[in-house]
């Protein structure tokens, strides 16, 4: 980073500082770096929704100051140009705080940018356990490959399944769930027949079918960023005859997130995955959620699991700015929500003080026919799950 980009950066850090206080109103502006078009379009419309629902149930205001956010479109995974658009926050736009982050590779980007500006990160998706150990003033608010996989290796060893294959994306979270996967599944007793590396812009999975019906094995751990590749992932295990075959898929529940299932329709019926959140999670809060949800936007249906990280990282930032009374010091914000809980439309969470990562349930899931549509229904929750992946990636 150059001197005048330093200085700009400090500059802008220090403004910021002194314009937002409780010497009066001010506005605090949160940037979100996320992809609102192309084929992952998703995750920036579910980002969206859910800081417009949370800004809709709780106000725009938190103190005397106005929160505002402000949105720059990351179409795909792209490291320089989102720690160019954080720099364009940062400098032009003096935001308070940056959000969003679909891909691990994007969120890592700006952690040089975040620690000369003095101003925190909440990652709303991004998966990959060593994000919060590139900056301290990275907290997160989704989940981790090794959160969600561990629960269900050893679920899988405890169900009598002997040989498994890994399927994965070729990229950090994906070598996070391939590691956690083969370490917890082979410790109880369990054998990788093979490790499968997709490139992370596979669309055509026919041969890597072919490979896993060769090893024999008994089952697959997929892991796939949410969005077309999972839909096709999952529609060639059914295509090429995996699951007649006796096959059993299983995965993070990224592969059958709720937008999906129509579209991926009974094939994945009995399909079990392990996540943090359902659309039929049974709660007060997330029945509350979803009908907040649907008269905001005319249906549930895109409520997701991203949608929910996004909501409770807005919840995350206004917790910042109350605690600060308005006054932004990144890392003093940051230190003032460790150990924070509450409950979350997932369930019960907290921030861990010391990885910065959510504390959270992981649900066991099946997708059956609930009424007229397929849900994710939870079979059985592992309380209090910690990022496994946190130690490893120090």
């Amino acid at each position: 980073m150059t001197r005048t980009l330093r200085n700009a950066l400090l500059g802008a850090a220090f403004g910021l500082a002194l314009a937002a206080g409780p010497a009066g109103a001010a506005t605090i502006k949160v940037g979100v770096i996320a992809p609102f078009s192309g084929p992952f379009a998703m995750f920036g419309k579910t980002f969206k929704e859910g800081i417009a629902q949370y800004q809709a149930e709780h106000g725009k205001t938190v103190g005397a100051d106005t929160v505002e956010f402000v949105f720059r479109d990351l179409e795909q995974t792209n490291p320089a140009q989102a720690k160019a658009l954080a720099q364009e926050l940062i400098v032009k736009e003096r935001v308070s705080f940056l959000a969003g982050f679909a891909f691990t590779p994007d969120a890592m980007a700006v952690a040089p940018l975040i620690d000369e500006a003095n101003i925190p990160a909440v990652v709303f998706n991004a998966a990959t356990s060593a994000i919060t150990e590139k900056s301290p003033r990275f907290v997160r608010t989704s989940f981790t490959l090794w959160q969600n996989t561990v629960p269900l290796a050893e679920h899988m060893a405890k169900q009598g399944i002997k040989t498994a294959v890994t399927a994965v994306s070729d990229y950090g979270p994906g070598l996070d769930g391939e590691a956690a996967f083969k370490a917890t599944f082979e410790k109880n007793g369990g054998k990788v027949a093979d490790t499968i590396r997709m490139p992370l812009k596979s669309n055509d999975f026919a041969p890597f079918m072919q490979r896993i019906k060769d090893t024999g094995a008994e089952a697959v751990y997929a892991f796939l960023p949410a969005g077309p590749t999972t839909l096709a992932f999952a529609k060639a295990f059914a295509d090429n005859g995996l699951k007649e075959k006796g096959v059993k898929l299983f995965g993070p529940g990224d592969i059958t997130q709720e937008p999906d299932l129509p579209a991926l329709g009974d094939a994945v019926l009995g399909m079990t995955t392990s996540f943090h959140y359902s659309r039929a999670h049974d709660s007060a809060v997330n029945k509350a959620f979803l009908a907040k949800h649907k008269e905001l936007f005319g249906n549930d249906d895109n409520a997701t699991f991203t949608t929910v990280g996004a909501y409770d990282g807005t919840h995350l930032i206004y917790q910042m700015i109350k605690n600060g009374g308005g006054k932004i010091d990144g890392a003093k914000a940051v230190e003032s929500v460790k150990g924070l809980s509450w409950e979350s439309p997932r369930g019960p969470v907290t921030i861990d003080p010391n990885s910065r990562h959510i504390t959270q349930t992981i649900y066991l899931r099946t997708v059956e026919k609930v009424g007229n549509r397929l849900e994710n229904v939870e079979k059985a929750a592992f309380e209090k799950q910690p990022d496994y992946g946190y130690k490893l990636a120090k």
